[in-house]
């Protein structure tokens, strides 16, 4: 069987392009050794001649500007290059310039090349006219102009590959970068001409979107709107579809397995755990079959569900790129990309989707940091939603106690772990795609793609994770800790020592842990003080088990450590400085302006670090050979 790579910038289309190739028969995978995702799919086309078959397989590289790799994912796409008997060399046809540096090097290597001269749509009403007949002389390989997202063009595509020599020809001698591009000058030269138009108001938004106040302002209601929504529509999945069939369908049969199982015995502690009153409650019966199952498609699915649909209309729209380059100075002084910013934002709803959501950043440094930081600091919406209902009664300066200390540990945290965990956060360099108006199908594709990639690699994890819990419990060494961390609770906390077993159920469900603290008729100190701990202390197991799987053993143990000294800081902290030293507004007020003062004045390690490899490299090429120690993980 042969394989086709695409090829091509970042954001030219090649998703859609691949999805109207291969249809649903796609599968996201790992290239060995990395945690870099590429997506393989299969395309079936009439055998014209012996020199072609009928079925090939389709490969989706990472997205990349050149062949000189600057990062893993760059690293990935020249490997899976090398790799290709065709490659559909993908290319922004509104951006013809910058595209065909890529276009070239792909050349230079004599692998049979369809080139699919994308958004051609677009290229038209901007005024952009190539001449698609002197493009394809001048590059020497076949030229089809395509949309995408509707998938026009793509049937000459099929006709050119089936045309195409194979095998590839022979490699041409390697150009130099102004060679290069002044071989581009060239080609642009007599291939195209661009007629003078005015901005339209995509454009005027586009500009409006990355400047400081604008930015800001246009990012702060697109926020909150999108959590408006994802909220909306994961409560009404919950309330409408989920619970209902889980009370009149799944119930009824667990019920039947747990009458078949004799109501006890290992088997059925493990598989259906404890059963109150003939009935089940799903958040606190810890089985595999009901806590398990529950957690993973009646908490976590629905939310996950409203959370993948809003983040792929951002996403085919073009607004998340802007989102991060508006961010990055912020970001980069906690040894984060702006794009770090969409797990955290991911985070507010359920930190599951947040954590899968770090794989898309560039180095296990930046991954280590960004999930450890919304581990501790960003509470999911239904521990939100408790927090606000326990708390909030007793007056919104208490609220304002919980979430300006969680504040000021986001920043403090992030500041702390870029000046000591080695390496540094390159600076960002993205692609600003226009925004355009999302297609419902490639919607459709993505979405089903990210559901079925968490239905099946996420839920074992989840599943696991609440058998851990549950044989803890059973082993009895859920009562060893809670004795344990007794003195500690009621001597630090300052909570009386029932509070340890909400500690110990919010590693299954937090929300649940911050409810076990109303019937303790705690002051309004120590509800500020246990729903903070709560929140900074260990995860739900369900987000444990994939930061397990994302971080490996090692990296998921150096996140614990972190969770837990920073959990007896800020508890012991907040029951010192409460009443005892800061009333509760000025509290708030030094928990919000002195993490803003520290990262605004203290100096960005990433940056310090980055700046001294420069220069290394630069007094190498100086002297006439290059030392690099690189800091990138």
């Amino acid at each position: 069987m042969k394989r086709i790579v695409l090829m091509g910038n970042p954001n030219v289309g090649k998703s859609a392009i691949f999805s109207h190739l291969t249809g649903a028969r796609v599968n996201v995978s790992n290239y060995p050794g990395t945690t870099v995702e590429f997506t393989r799919g299969f395309l079936r086309v009439p055998a014209a001649d012996t020199r072609t078959e009928g079925l090939y397989e389709v490969l989706d590289a990472p997205g990349t500007y050149s062949l000189n790799a600057t990062c893993k994912a760059e690293e990935v796409a020249v490997d899976l290059l090398e790799t290709a008997d065709v490659v559909f060399n993908v290319v922004d046809a509104t951006n013809l310039e910058r595209n065909l540096y890529l276009t070239l090097q792909i050349l230079e290597r004599g692998i049979p090349v369809v080139i699919l001269l994308n958004l051609w749509d677009e290229a038209i009403h901007k005024g952009i006219d190539i001449d698609v007949s002197k493009l394809e002389q001048a590059l020497g390989a076949p030229v089809v102009p395509t949309i995408g997202l509707t998938g026009k063009g793509l049937s000459d595509v099929i006709e050119r590959l089936m045309t195409l020599s194979l095998p590839a020809g022979n490699r041409t001698p390697k150009r130099s970068r102004d060679e290069i591009w002044t071989e581009i000058g060239r080609i642009l030269a007599s291939t195209q001409t661009i007629s003078h138009r005015h901005h339209t108001w995509l454009e005027i938004l586009q500009e409006a979107s990355v400047k400081p106040v604008s930015g800001f302002i246009l990012a702060a209601v697109i926020l909150y709107s999108s959590l408006r929504v994802v909220t909306f529509l994961g409560e009404g999945l919950v309330d409408k579809v989920f619970d209902p069939f889980f009370a009149r369908v799944y119930t009824p049969l667990i019920i039947r397995l747990h009458g078949a199982l004799g109501g006890q015995g290992l088997a059925h502690d493990i598989l259906i755990g404890r059963v109150r009153n003939g009935g089940i409650d799903y958040e606190s019966s810890l089985g595999v079959l009901t806590t398990g199952v529950y957690i993973d498609f009646g908490v976590v699915l629905p939310y996950l569900l409203s959370f993948y649909l809003v983040l792929g209309f951002l996403e085919d729209l073009g607004y998340l790129p802007r989102l991060g380059v508006l961010l990055d100075r912020l970001m980069h002084r906690l040894g984060l990309h702006g794009y770090a910013i969409l797990p955290m934002i991911l985070g507010f709803g359920c930190n599951v989707p947040g954590a899968l959501a770090a794989r898309n950043l560039e180095s296990k440094r930046e991954r280590f940091i960004a999930l450890t930081l919304m581990s501790i600091s960003i509470p999911c919406a239904a521990q939100q939603g408790m927090i606000v209902g326990l708390v909030g009664r007793h007056g919104a300066i208490y609220l304002g106690i919980i979430f300006s200390t969680l504040f000021a540990v986001f920043v403090v945290l992030g500041v702390l772990q870029d000046r000591f965990v080695s390496g540094y956060t390159p600076s960002m360099i993205v692609e600003m795609p226009p925004y355009r108006w999302p297609y419902w199908r490639s919607q459709g594709k993505k979405l089903w793609m990210r559901m079925s990639h968490f239905i099946f690699q996420a839920t074992p994890y989840i599943l696991g994770g609440v058998l851990l819990v549950n044989v803890l419990y059973a082993t009895g060494v859920v009562a060893i800790t809670g004795h344990l961390f007794s003195p500690l609770v009621k001597g630090v906390f300052g909570l009386p020592e029932e509070a340890v077993s909400a500690l110990i159920i919010g590693f299954l469900r937090k929300d649940v842990a911050v409810a076990m603290l109303g019937p303790l008729s705690l002051t309004p100190k120590q509800l500020s003080v246990g729903a903070t701990v709560m929140a900074v202390f260990f995860p739900c197991a369900a987000t444990f088990t994939v930061l397990f799987r994302e971080l490996g053993f090692v990296y998921t143990l150096k996140s614990a450590c972190i969770m837990f000294v920073t959990a007896v800081a800020v508890g012991g902290g907040m029951n010192l400085l409460l009443d005892n030293v800061l009333t509760p507004v000025s509290y708030v007020v030094l928990a919000i302006l002195a993490p803003i003062l520290l990262a605004m004045f203290a100096p960005g390690a990433s940056e310090c670090r980055e700046e001294r490899q420069w220069r290394v490299e630069y007094k190498g090429q100086d002297q006439g050979s290059i030392t690099v120690t690189s800091g990138r993980n």
